[in-house]
């Protein structure tokens, strides 16, 4: 037999059970805190333990959830006094036979960079899924698509075990390591048994019994697999408003006001109450109240009470900006801790570190002034230069200590100082100038009007991307008004506004303003 016919029939031999050749090449890729390196750990440990050579890399990716840490194992079987076999470093293009990642994005990457192959791999993934830097920073919804990923996954796999292994880890009190190895066991796509698995996981003496129960709740899916069917979301119901009496007397008299509304305005003036409220007190209750029954007065049922459904939503919004005090509030709330120690499992006897990143600009510094000295201060660059090199370096609060505490309890509870600052005469004004705007299309173009209120959606977060809103916000009307005389006007109000969505830097907006220019 040639070599050339020597390596085809291996090829064919590993396209047919990858088990059956002579080096198993295992890759698996996932981000900080999902355990890759354990898991790697484990299945170095379960070949040695069978008598197969095994070598164990792996190189981190750029940040947390900007590139995942690639791990790779090779192992091969290795008789007594046989020669350590050469492996490689780096899984290889076309040359991985079983794939495994912690998180469905990393599905579609390993897919992409050619790890997945029809004729040889068998990928098991997580269908949960974290959500990447990039998919964050997009203005509106910029979450990818886990159907395309799975239905890529069909294509390129030679075979796809599939399911949420993270809830089931986190349901059996453990990580998702431990379910992943219980996948790739009940998968039978190693030439070893199942209490082999389960022996190194014994082996590693930490959170075992956790662990165990991971492993065989994953292996039984993946050994047994069924089609997963998507869970049903409970509907979280919405708490009870608590107070002392004379406060609740007030609260009941804005709800009452509220169900008032036609029904599909109160619908969203409910829960927009409740964010108004929260924010700030019952006094701002009623005035967003009151600006909604602007918007209303200049609305009608002939048209589904569309305006007045859409301001119920965007000026609650509006009026709960992000500014300083509402951030450390946000930071200094019990449930917040509790989230964050539920999510992090901490128990009981752990102590938890908690590290806050701070970075407010000038700008949030100043907004923070009284309205008068603040647009003084604003307007005079040396003093914005001297409190941007005082505060322009970024803080890092430890919230477990109680200095930092302290000091963000004491920020979060400025709620009665909001009113007279800078930056919320700021968001008063521009709030007004957005209605009024709207509201004088009503008589003549209904659906701009509408389309005016959406585009408040461009405005959200806090420091640099609130700028950066903001901005793409007043462009989007500054245009819009070039164009209101079209009959059109509301299709490109709101392409204008997607177009703003699309992308971080505008160019979409860009370029979708050169063409209003164009006829105009």
């Amino acid at each position: 037999m040639t070599l050339h016919e020597t390596i085809g029939a291996e090829t064919e031999s590993r396209q047919a059970d990858p088990r059956l050749s002579g080096i198993i090449k295992l890759a698996i890729l996932a981000v900080g805190g999902q355990g890759g390196g354990v898991l790697t750990g484990w299945i170095e440990d379960l070949a040695r333990a069978q008598g197969y050579a095994a070598q164990a890399t792996s190189v981190a990716g750029v940040s947390q959830r900007t590139g995942a840490t690639v791990y790779y194992v090779e192992m091969a079987p290795q008789k007594p006094g046989e020669p350590v076999p050469v492996f490689s470093l780096m899984p290889a293009p076309g040359d991985v036979d079983i794939m495994i990642t912690a998180e469905m994005m990393e599905a579609g990457r390993s897919i992409i960079r050619g790890f997945v192959t029809p004729d040889r791999t068998v990928l098991i993934t997580s269908t949960h899924r974290a959500l990447a830097v990039s998919e964050k920073m997009v203005p509106g919804d910029g979450i990818a698509s886990s159907d395309e990923v799975m239905a890529a996954a069909e294509i390129a796999a030679r075979r796809v075990i599939a399911a949420d292994f993270d809830a089931l880890a986190i349901r059996n009190g453990s990580v998702i390591s431990a379910s992943l190895f219980g996948a790739l066991a009940g998968a039978g796509v190693l030439p070893f048994p199942r209490e082999a698995f389960e022996a190194a996981i014994r082996s590693g003496g930490k959170g075992i019994d956790g662990s165990l129960r991971a492993f065989a709740a994953a292996y039984e899916v993946a050994a047994n697999p069924t089609p997963e069917v998507a869970p049903v979301a409970a509907v979280k119901p919405e708490s009870k408003v608590q107070g002392p009496a004379r406060l609740m007397a007030e609260w009941d008299r804005l709800a009452a006001r509220v169900a008032a509304l036609p029904a599909p305005v109160a619908e969203l003036a409910l829960p927009g109450l409740r964010k108004v409220v929260d924010f700030q007190d019952l006094r701002y209750g009623a005035e967003y109240l009151d600006r909604l029954g602007t918007v209303l007065s200049r609305d009608d049922a002939a048209h589904g009470w569309v305006l007045s459904r859409e301001a119920a939503k965007y000026i609650a919004n509006a009026l709960a900006y992000d500014d300083i005090i509402r951030v450390a509030d946000l930071k200094t709330r019990a449930r917040r801790f509790d989230r964050i120690r539920a999510e992090m499992r901490v128990k009981d006897a752990n102590v938890l570190h908690l590290t806050e990143f701070f970075h407010p600009r000038a700008e949030e510094i100043v907004g923070m002034f009284p309205a008068r000295l603040g647009a003084k201060v604003v307007a005079d660059p040396k003093w914005m230069a001297r409190l941007t090199r005082w505060f322009d370096k970024g803080r890092r609060l430890r919230t477990d200590s109680l200095p930092a505490f302290v000091t963000l309890h004491i920020l979060g509870g400025m709620k009665g100082w909001r009113r007279r600052t800078l930056r919320h005469a700021q968001e008063q004004a521009h709030l007004t100038h957005w209605l009024d705007t709207a509201l004088a299309q009503t008589t003549r173009n209904y659906d701009l009007a509408v389309e005016l209120i959406r585009c408040r959606r461009l405005i959200k977060g806090y420091s640099d991307t609130h700028v950066r809103g903001y901005a793409k916000f007043d462009r989007v009307l500054a245009a819009t008004a070039r164009i209101a005389h079209r009959e059109d006007a509301a299709d490109w109000c709101r392409r204008l506004r997607e177009a703003a969505l699309l992308d971080e830097e505008g160019k979409a907006l860009d370029g979708a303003i050169r063409t209003i220019d164009s006829f105009a």
